[in-house]
């Protein structure tokens, strides 16, 4: 249980350059068209080359451990099933809004936040769990978001299965960081030496991954404001940043007693607060957007705080 000076020192400079994005995106000094390019080349090229070099390394039998993954998985679908039912009961929204607002709920920033503020934090060595975690996060919650999604649009009209599945297959097919991780995947199972020479470029592009796409989220979260339902945003932040790394802590440490790195692991990456993509799911379905936009904002904020406590917490 590492002292509380030590974790703020761990996550500051992680939101010094988140927050350094969002200043030169307030100052104008990078156009929105540059920060659209920095954010592609983030999420196109570093991070599906980041993943891919991580999966290609890790040790596959050690890294998919089923308590790790039952520890977060469970912890995202209690927070989504919560904040569902408190955006039904308690503040009377539409079914295709708690199904947004509840995807908020779910949806972990365990790439950009998770991965940068463990390894700082735990280094380099302890980053297997995120990675075995990340390796899955888009194609379950995406399809589980697109299945409760297209449900809740089509009740009382009939429900096409055959529709959903293709759109969630497509949905999940066409993200660049499944072509990452898939061809980590194929690199790790086949043994396949990569040469020296695109070893060492795959590095250097990987390297800029994170700080890029930091830089970058700062930048875009100035284009949302803080406004829409001050209590939904206050229960989405509430489920992701307590609820969600709460239930994932408890099952980890309690119930399947997991090795100390695959707690660190499955708890700070839970403790993360929603990224961009739950405003994205959102205006894609043109559902909740203010109030997902607000909460990433929030939620963001708010994570300098409630950080360093799960850091405090874990030992």
């Amino acid at each position: 249980m590492p002292p509380l000076n030590s974790t703020i020192d761990v996550i500051l400079p992680v939101f010094l350059v988140l927050g350094l994005g969002y200043l030169a995106a307030w100052t104008k000094i990078l156009s929105e068209e540059a920060v659209d390019g920095l954010m592609r080349y983030a999420q196109n090229i570093g991070a599906p080359i980041l993943l891919f070099k991580s999966i290609s390394a890790l040790d596959l039998s050690r890294a998919y451990d089923a308590g790790l993954l039952l520890s977060f998985y469970l912890g995202a679908l209690i927070s989504f099933g919560v904040g569902l039912a408190g955006a039904i009961l308690i503040f009377r929204r539409a079914l295709p809004d708690a199904v947004a607002i509840g995807f908020a709920c779910l949806f972990s920033n365990t790439l950009l936040l998770g991965v940068p503020i463990t390894e700082r934090a735990y280094g380099a060595g302890a980053l297997a769990g995120n990675f075995a975690i990340i390796s899955l996060h888009a194609p379950i919650f995406y399809g589980l978001g697109i299945l409760c999604m297209e449900i809740a649009k089509s009740h009382g009209h009939g429900l096409a299965k055959r529709h959903i599945a293709a759109r969630i297959v497509r949905a999940v097919a066409v993200q660049p960081l499944i072509f990452g991780i898939t061809a980590g995947f194929a690199v790790n199972l086949t043994g396949l030496a990569l040469p020296a020479s695109v070893e060492s470029a795959v590095g250097m592009l990987a390297a800029t991954a994170i700080p890029t796409a930091l830089f970058g989220l700062g930048a875009v979260l100035r284009r949302y404001r803080l406004d829409g339902d001050k209590a939904t945003v206050a229960m989405i932040c509430f489920c992701s940043l307590l609820l969600h790394p709460a239930v994932t802590y408890l099952l980890a440490h309690s119930v399947f007693a997991g090795s100390v790195s695959d707690q660190r692991s499955a708890v700070i990456t839970a403790a993360m607060a929603p990224g961009v993509n739950a405003y994205l799911f959102a205006d894609y379905y043109g559902v909740a957007k203010r109030v997902n936009a607000a909460a990433v904002i929030a939620a963001t904020a708010v994570s300098i705080l409630t950080i360093p406590i799960w850091l405090h917490l874990l030992p």
